[in-house]
């Protein structure tokens, strides 16, 4: 038994497949999503999705949003998501590269070093699914 999976962003339609297990890192933490789930709604934070399918498991990096159960559907409305092959791995390390130097010049700003970390996180997140 299987159950589908939607991964949307604004910008459209990320992912669209049926797996055996879901994965997400929701705000309060990991939660492993089989067929049959009870319903749910939760918020996600910024990591990885990861779908398993036999015994491969796909990565969605995802950068915020919620994630939708129900019994036979999973549904990711995430604010931005990429599969490793969308992810432009140079762009990602020099982002990473901005936000630890932001991280590193903005203590005194809160504001700005909060915005810095959320930067380096999703840009350590997208080099993590990319696998490079």
């Amino acid at each position: 038994m299987q159950i589908n999976v939607n991964v949307v962003t604004p910008d459209g339609k990320v992912y669209d497949g049926d797996v055996d297990m879901v994965s997400v890192v929701t705000t309060e933490g990991e939660l492993g999503i089989l067929p049959r789930h009870i319903s749910l709604v939760a918020p996600l934070t910024i990591g990885a999705v990861r779908l398993k399918k036999g015994t491969t498991v796909e990565k969605v990096a995802v950068s915020g949003g919620f994630v939708e159960v129900r019994p036979d559907q999973v549904t990711i409305l995430a604010e931005a998501a990429e599969l490793p092959s969308g992810i432009d791995v140079d762009r990602a390390r020099q982002a990473k590269e901005r936000a630890e130097k932001r991280v590193s010049e903005n203590k005194a700003d809160e504001i700005d070093h909060k915005r810095a970390e959320l930067a380096l996180r999703r840009a350590i997140n997208r080099l993590n699914v990319s696998g490079k």
